[in-house]
């Protein structure tokens, strides 16, 4: 039997797992959830659910990881056994599933670097632009060579390692995409009227907050964190025994939300500086902003500047989500670990395809429940799979290892710390019902 890897530092595994949590939903979404919703109050209302819920289902994983020392799946079976590691494949079915269509998106990403090189991207008609977005992505063929590009460089950090691949990726990647934010923010913040926008997401006004709001933040709070599909189970177990899990969690959540504030910073002023709609939805990023940059000096520059800033963030947590699935046929399958990406990476590509053509020739082809194939994947793995994920995940630490979940805690330091209550209250209570909501709302209840 193999040696299992490890990490080789603690700097190391807390880049991964930052760059894990960090990837399109903090640059692309956040700062449009925070425009829909008003600003600085559904920033308070995030941190506040990012550094309670947030965090202690992420210290629950890396916790079930390390006790472990296995894969999503492997690690309920060991733990637990009986129907537990049910848990485990739904996180691997939803990373499987996820990165399928992250890829797509990914993509699309990688292609707008070479449109703001070329110029194709100068234009401030913001109609003219969306024309050329829909265009693109509605083509057969562009949009899956980006595709399997995307997918290629996915693969190939995997292969590599823990150590040499996965590690040494994020060691470069996550110094790289916090130089370019702030580049960026240094770029947006002094455009005229630039202020307008720090002050809107800096200033928070409670008057208009709503419970779609409190939803929304619970939502984005949750999936930012890359929770529920195993990823930090799968991080978690390459740990070795005298780290800090509590402070490892802390620091990545730190990171992950520093990148999601730093995302409205050079976002919203950009926005607010042309007079842009800074609720535009997820058009902001491929419409909007193109539009924005049009209107700069060295406009063309800092689009490609912030498409590669882009490109990074999805290529940091597509790593995470192929780790998931390479991670569960390399510890119970046995297979090679090169031949487990290179197989399951090309398998994914191939399942990646059906949901690129949904934007063109397959848009009006129906699956199940009245969505294409894209919108199904999405539906299945991002309001099904990861909530209910999420909710077994904290079930399984606060009630059926919950002894254990403590011990591994203490393991650092020898002692059980006196925050374990409140922890445990989240994982046993909070986080639950908190997951529940999320699960309904996703299934329309209300």
């Amino acid at each position: 039997m193999m040696k299992r890897e490890h990490w080789g530092s603690r700097l190391g595994f807390i880049l991964a797992a930052a760059g894990s949590a960090v990837g399109l939903g903090n640059i692309w979404k956040f700062p449009y959830m925070a425009g829909e919703n008003g600003g600085g109050a559904f920033l308070v209302i995030y941190l506040a659910l990012v550094f309670t819920i947030g965090i202690s289902v992420m210290l629950a994983e890396f916790v079930i990881g390390r006790m472990s020392e296995k894969n999503a799946i492997g690690a309920f079976a060991k733990l637990k056994g009986g129907l537990w590691p049910i848990v485990g494949l739904f996180g691997v079915a939803a990373a499987f599933m996820i990165l399928s269509f992250y890829s797509v998106v990914a993509g699309w990403t990688l292609s707008y670097m070479i449109k703001a090189v070329t110029g194709a991207l100068s234009i401030e008609d913001p109609a003219a632009l969306g024309d050329i977005f829909g265009s693109f992505i509605s083509d057969t063929t562009s949009p899956l060579i980006f595709h399997a590009i995307f997918m290629a460089l996915t693969i190939f950090v995997v292969l590599s390692g823990v150590g040499a691949g996965i590690e040494r990726a994020s060691k470069i990647l996550m110094p790289a995409l916090f130089a370019l934010l702030i580049v960026l923010i240094v770029r947006s913040v002094t455009l005229p009227g630039g202020m307008e926008g720090v002050a809107f997401l800096l200033s928070p006004d409670f008057s208009k907050v709503t419970w779609a709001t409190v939803s929304d933040a619970l939502s984005q709070a949750f999936f930012s964190l890359s929770l529920g599909m195993g990823a930090m189970i799968t991080y978690g177990s390459y740990l070795a025994k005298k780290e800090n899990l509590p402070g490892s969690a802390g620091w990545v959540t730190l990171l992950d939300s520093a990148v999601a504030v730093l995302a409205g910073l050079l976002v919203l002023p950009a926005v607010f500086a042309f007079g842009f709609d800074p609720s535009a939805g997820p058009g902001l990023t491929f419409i909007t902003l193109p539009a924005v940059f049009a209107q700069m000096p060295f406009g063309s520059f800092f689009a490609f500047l912030f498409f590669l800033l882009l490109a990074i963030a999805a290529l940091t947590s597509a790593v995470s989500i192929l780790e998931v699935v390479v991670a569960y046929f390399v510890d119970d399958r046995g297979i090679n670990r090169k031949t487990a990406a290179v197989v399951l990476g090309f398998v994914i590509f191939l399942l990646g395809i059906p949901s690129s053509l949904s934007m063109g020739v397959m848009a009006d082809v129906e699956i199940l429940w009245g969505k294409n194939f894209f919108d199904l994947m999405d539906f299945v793995s991002s309001s099904l799979l990861l909530p209910i994920g999420g909710l077994l995940i904290s079930l399984f630490v606060g009630w059926i290892v919950w002894g254990k979940a403590q011990e591994e805690i203490a393991a650092h330091n020898g002692i059980v710390p006196v925050w374990i209550g409140a922890w445990g209250l989240i994982v046993k209570f909070v986080a639950p019902l908190a997951i529940a909501f999320i699960l309904l709302k996703g299934l329309g209840v209300f």
